[in-house]
């Protein structure tokens, strides 16, 4: 078994729109930290000279949005209302953690331009490699801007999804939709332009927008979809970190693949379960 590592770095040295903060205490100054907290809180009086080396532990102190770095977007993201269940959409700490560890499906759309691409453009994918998605299958984007993590362009150039390609993979039973772009709409500047051009709402962030209708999460700002052995046949892991009433959460994204030749391709199984419901 060989765990792939998806996730792109918290890095205070990126290029952000909302800068990463992130300040170090070093052993030494934990250990004057502790001794403070110590005396404050509890009362006890503690010399830290007295520690080995005068040392205790380091401490690090972030400040960042819950959408910096590799993250899962929760319902409550999209909108206060949704168009499903009891109409108030779910935060990320209410969410299923069965949605978070499926197999995984990785669709190249390395070739497209800054921009959309539609569900003729998955449609075509899924030709190509044989295979459309189970229902709860995890589907990752490969647009190969990754490649651009840490600078500016990261956040100007790359391929998101239009409404009916979200559409289409909702319908399949996705439910948990992941890239390793800045986001799975497209770029701000290429929405607003085309917005501008048509007067036309359904430009306007429709991948998000999307959600108000229909239940489902997000993966964004993915890396290293490159290193995957095949085009599905793996297993991803991206499990939120669980912040009460959060629009998102932080994930360590992983594939887990079997190294293991002799292992036939999953069938395609005529008995599918039925689709996820919450719509």
């Amino acid at each position: 078994m060989r765990l792939i590592d998806l996730s792109s770095p918290i890095d205070s040295s990126f290029v952000e729109p909302d800068p990463v903060v992130h300040d170090v205490l070093t052993p030494r100054q934990g250990a004057v930290h502790m001794s403070a907290e110590m005396r404050e809180h509890f009362g006890i009086d503690f010399d830290p000279d007295e520690l080995p080396d005068g040392e205790f532990l380091s401490l690090d102190r972030i400040s960042l949005t819950t959408h910096t770095g590799t993250h899962v977007d929760a319902p409550s993201h999209y909108g206060s209302k949704a168009a499903y269940g009891t109409g108030v959409p779910r935060h990320i700490d209410e969410m299923p953690l069965d949605w978070f560890h499926r197999p995984g499906m990785v669709l190249d759309l390395t070739d497209a331009p800054t921009g959309v691409v539609g569900a003729e453009r998955l449609a075509k994918e899924f030709a190509r490699i044989g295979r459309e998605p189970e229902p709860l299958d995890i589907v990752l984007l490969r647009t190969g801007a990754d490649a651009r993590v840490g600078t500016a362009s990261y956040f100007t150039d790359f391929v998101g999804l239009d409404g009916s390609a979200v559409e289409l993979l909702l319908d399949m039973g996705v439910r948990v939709i992941g890239t390793d772009a800045f986001s799975l709409d497209a770029p701000f500047g290429d929405i607003i332009a085309r917005y501008r051009a048509t007067r036309d709402r359904s430009v306007l962030w429709p991948a998000h927008f999307a959600g108000r209708r229909r239940e489902y999460c997000q993966i964004e700002r993915l890396a290293g979809l490159d290193a995957l052995p095949a085009p599905y046949g793996f297993q991803v892991s991206c499990f939120p970190v669980k912040i009460t009433g959060a629009g998102a959460g932080w994930a360590r994204a992983v594939a887990i693949v079997e190294d293991r030749p002799d292992r036939p391709e999953r069938p395609d199984r005529p008995d599918r379960p039925d689709r996820p419901q919450g719509e």
